[in-house]
């Protein structure tokens, strides 16, 4: 009884120590979602379509890793800190060292063959060996630093404003630093200068991790999943894919993901191609994080009166919606393209700062219909899932380049193929917003009324 007394309460302290997880995350996740395959074809002149090939390759790796991983932190006996936080302390080093590797920029002048192996090592080691051993306990750890729903959702609102903060970072100021401006006004990428602003990153990535494993007590005390509640690791996926609340927060995310990844990798290339302006690229970059900063405040207290759900399903029409309205303009004012994407991201900016309320959501469901816990197998299994999402969304938008004839031997695009790179980055990604709200309100079960009787559920079996 001792012990229980001398553990805090839950309060701000763990908000922001979660938050910097996720600033953590993305200042490796974010800066390669957003650059690395503006590095792979402008610096080291790899062919869009081998890129594409490769994200696709790393996230086949991954079924493997991912699901490895949920169940080594789920058979794990909890240690005096925690089952999950001290994996955060473990390899905070190897996620930041392998996230600097990848942006060498001494190999441009490499052979073809010595760059397209050495992208595929890095790129794996980074995403599928140690971004996984790190991102899947502190995704986990959320549902264990409270049982109450109110303060899941405060994490998942403080989640998603570190990655906020960090995408402030990265999108806004890397490409003032990244590109320069040859005399005809086309934008230049230089790389030198993005191996020290990868080498910062991960220095930045170690700093943060160290703060949330400092900040964030786990509260929540769960037995470890032993080998007579979870004989295999197919058990444990055949159980957890027979939730239907699972199945249908994994289809929205692998939606999301197409279209909020597609549309960052190729933002990228509309507004150096297109709109040839990286200071539009920094503007656009910080209009479209300002909607998370102003909306977070009332995540809390709209989901606890509207639901989760629902409120998710509107933000995402409404933003997919607005995506479709740019490609039918085709505008070539950015200013005009700014602001109608700051609408879009008022709508599934939202959905993104409950997203992760959703995973905690889900693993409640899984202990009331099986009586047993696995928060590490759940968030394995949704993290895989996102990972296909990240895959195809790289991989899509890498063949989209390829298809309209984007030439990696080259800096500067015809205005052919400009235009055709605006259609591609509006289009698609506004379908995809548009099928997460249709998956949210057609799979996904966990109304709001649901999410109060399982909690109600768990409440009870525990007092009894």
């Amino acid at each position: 009884m001792k012990n229980e007394k001398a553990i805090p309460p839950f309060g701000l302290r763990d908000k922001i120590g979660y938050m910097f997880g996720d600033f953590g995350n993305d200042f490796t996740f974010i800066f390669a979602s957003t650059f690395l395959m503006v590095f792979y074809t402008k610096i080291l002149g790899i062919d869009v379509g081998l890129v594409g090939t490769l994200f696709v390759v790393a996230r086949c790796v991954d079924a493997f890793t991912d699901v490895a991983m949920g169940q080594i932190v789920d058979r794990m006996k909890p240690g005096k800190n925690g089952r999950f936080r001290p994996w955060i302390l473990r390899m905070c080093g190897p996620v930041a060292i392998s996230s600097f590797l990848m942006y060498q920029s001494s190999l441009a002048n490499a052979s073809m063959t010595v760059k397209v192996v050495y992208m595929f090592v890095t790129y794996i080691l980074w995403g599928s060996v140690f971004y996984t051993s790190i991102n899947i306990p502190y995704g986990s750890m959320a549902s264990v630093l409270s049982s109450e729903s109110d303060d899941r959702s405060a994490l998942s609102t403080f989640r998603s404003l570190g990655s906020a903060l960090a995408s402030l970072v990265i999108s806004v100021g890397a490409p003032l630093i990244v590109y320069t401006t040859d005399a005809a006004g086309n934008q230049i990428v230089e790389g030198s200068r993005f191996t020290l602003i990868a080498g910062a990153f991960s220095v930045g990535a170690i700093i943060c991790y160290l703060l949330c494993y400092y900040l964030t007590t786990e509260r929540v005390q769960t037995e470890p999943t032993v080998k007579e509640q979870s004989s295999s690791i197919f058990k444990s996926l055949q159980t957890a894919l027979t939730n239907r609340a699972l199945l249908g927060v994994i289809v929205a995310a692998l939606f999301l993901l197409l279209g909020a990844l597609m549309a960052q990798s190729l933002n990228q290339f509309v507004f150096i191609d297109y709109f040839k302006s990286k200071a539009g690229l920094s503007i656009f970059s910080m209009c479209g994080l300002l909607p998370s900063f102003i909306l977070a405040p009332f995540v809390v207290p709209l989901t606890r009166k509207f639901g989760k759900r629902e409120l998710g399903a509107i933000g995402c029409f409404i933003g997919g919606m607005g995506c479709v309205l740019l490609y039918l303009l085709h505008t070539h004012s950015m200013w005009l393209h700014i602001g109608i994407s700051i609408i879009n991201s008022m709508g599934f900016g939202f959905f993104n700062l409950i997203i992760w309320a959703l995973i905690t959501d889900v693993i409640d469901d899984q202990e009331v219909r099986t009586g047993h816990r696995e928060d590490g197998t759940v968030y394995a299994i949704y993290s895989f899932a996102r990972k296909i999402g990240q895959a195809l969304s790289g991989g899509i938008g890498a063949w989209s380049l390829s298809l309209i004839g984007y030439n990696s031997a080259v800096q500067v695009q015809t205005t052919e193929v400009a235009n055709k790179i605006y259609s591609v980055s509006t289009l698609i990604p506004g379908l995809f917003y548009i099928a997460v709200a249709v998956c949210l309100m057609t799979i996904y079960p966990l109304s709001k009324k649901k999410v109060e009787e399982n909690i109600a559920t768990l409440k009870s079996r525990k007092q009894s």
